[in-house]
């Protein structure tokens, strides 16, 4: 079966203002287009186009979100409030999220995207999806945005997947170099929704992610974090994903797998401090199509998160969308061979101590 595509060019008009990095502008520091900026994105759908993968992709048109869906996460007071300040001249949603007017609506219109990718998935029409959307979603909070992100799109995905379509199994599986916070929480006492994040130990939000988080009440055991240490490469992640994942989500048979699919933890990224290459998201992509074929009739549905280098997410992307299109382009990662050969690619001695006790906890998955 097919793989879908979400991408609106309107995406690529949210407005995160300038600063450096990541920091406002002001005093010492020089204004510069914001770290979270639509060129990464936007040469990731480039290089799809140009290696000719594009044209054996379902494109599927985004749809804007209304609010009552909004509503299976977020408050009405958050709402209307990022909806004021959108109607006036922008504003910050919470914690380092910046937005312009005219944010609001192209959030709803990320989110939209989300939700018609998971419904072709879930109706049949296609087999997996990549949702190529911005403003990202995993850091967003009920009450509040945080590090970039408006909206909870995952969130609202796999609750969206719950109402509409009655699945009683979802897992997410998030990656990127970030813990998912918000994914976290939104199901934190839910023994429905198994949630997982692979990040940057002790990174941001610097308040969760840690092995301890492992859900509470019903949601007791149905949230596991591993955080990995900083300077972890293709073999901690690889080893991650098949001694702790898979396991995991053998033990729950999910009805439909969503990853927020962050690339800052490449190794060009400037804002994670990893070392996977393209082979790697490759990799763990394959290994999860594999896992969603024989739980859940390869449903899965990628919504795009972070990376930040512009030079490098390209070539991670496409990996990533090769292995869900089971299709080669004639498309070879410059830097890969260079990046494959760097020191502590291979699982280290330090990082099997986290890996060994996060498979202690998703060893009481059922």
């Amino acid at each position: 079966m097919a793989t879908g595509f979400v991408f609106d060019e309107r995406y690529m008009w949210h407005d995160t203002g300038n600063a450096a990095g990541f920091m406002p502008t002001g005093s010492f520091i020089q204004p510069e287009p914001h770290v979270e900026s639509p060129e990464s994105k936007r040469r990731f759908r480039n290089l799809l186009d140009v290696s000719g993968l594009s044209k054996n992709l379902v494109s599927i048109e985004p749809r804007m979100a209304t609010e009552e869906e909004l509503l299976y996460f977020h408050t009405e007071g958050y709402i209307e409030r990022i909806n004021t300040l959108n109607n006036a001249a922008g504003g910050d949603a919470g914690e380092i999220t910046p937005f312009g007017s005219g944010s609001y609506e192209i959030a709803l219109l990320a989110l939209g995207g989300c939700l018609e990718a998971a419904d072709a998935v879930l109706d049949g029409k296609i087999e997996n999806a990549y949702a190529l959307i911005r403003p990202i979603g995993h850091h967003a909070e009920a009450d509040r945005g945080r590090g970039f992100c408006i909206f909870g799109n995952a969130a609202i995905t796999a609750r969206h997947a719950q109402k509409v379509h009655g699945l009683e199994r979802i897992t997410t599986v998030d990656w990127d170099v970030h813990h998912g916070n918000g994914t976290q929480w939104a199901f934190y006492e839910e023994p429905s929704v198994l949630t997982i994040s692979i990040h940057q130990d002790g990174y941001y939000p610097p308040d969760s992610g840690s092995i301890n988080e492992t859900g509470k009440g019903d949601g007791k055991n149905y949230n596991l974090n591993v955080p990995l240490p900083a300077g972890s490469g293709h073999g901690a992640y690889i080893a991650a994903i098949e001694r702790v994942v898979l396991p995991a989500l053998k033990a729950f048979n999910p009805e439909f797998i969503i990853v927020p699919s962050g690339f800052d933890a490449n190794v060009m990224d400037p804002l994670g401090r990893m070392l996977n290459t393209s082979e790697t998201y490759r990799s763990m992509t394959l290994l999860l199509k594999e896992l969603a074929n024989e739980t859940c009739q390869g449903r899965l549905l990628m919504v795009h998160e972070g990376g930040y280098s512009t030079v490098y997410v390209p070539f991670c992307g496409l990996a990533v969308m090769e292995a869900l299109a089971g299709i080669k382009a004639e498309v070879v990662d410059p830097y890969l061979e260079s990046y494959e050969r760097l020191p502590g690619q291979e699982l280290q001695p330090h990082q099997i101590t986290v890996i060994k006790k996060c498979e202690e906890l998703a060893a009481k998955v059922k």
